[in-house]
C-alpha cells in the first residue's frame, strides 16, 4: 500500500482534494445562502483533511488498484470523496436523529 509519511505533497494533495470535493458539493446541491455555504464548504474542508487517508486507502482496497496508484493521488482521490460525501452523511445523521427524536418526544 501507499506510505503516507509527512510529505509536504501528501499534505498539499489532502488539501486540494478536500477543497474539490467540497466546491463539487456546494455545485451539485446549491446552498441556501451564504452562511450555509461557507458551512458545507469547511465541512468538507475539514472531513476531507481528516477522512482522505483512510477513505482513499478503502476506495483503493474495494477498487483492487493499490499497485496503481502513488500515495499523492490515493490521497487525492480520498480527501475529495471524504469531502464531497461529508455533508450528506451529516444531513442523513439530523435526519435520523430528528426523526428519533421526535418519536420520543411524542410517546410521552
Amino acid at each position: 500500500m501507499a506510505d503516507f509519511g509527512n510529505d509536504p505533497g501528501l499534505w498539499a494533495a489532502k488539501g486540494i482534494g478536500s477543497a474539490a470535493g467540497a466546491a463539487v458539493s456546494l455545485v451539485y446541491m446549491l446552498p441556501r445562502g451564504k452562511r450555509e455555504a461557507g458551512s458545507r464548504f469547511f465541512t468538507g474542508l475539514i472531513c476531507g483533511l481528516i477522512f482522505g487517508g483512510p477513505t482513499g486507502l478503502w476506495i483503493v482496497a474495494r477498487l483492487g488498484i493499490g499497485g496503481s496508484l502513488s500515495g499523492t493521488e490515493v490521497m487525492l482521490t480520498g480527501s475529495a470523496a471524504a469531502s464531497l460525501s461529508a455533508w450528506w452523511v451529516l444531513g442523513a445523521a439530523a435526519r435520523v436523529a430528528e426523526r428519533y427524536g421526535r418519536n420520543k418526544g411524542n410517546s410521552q
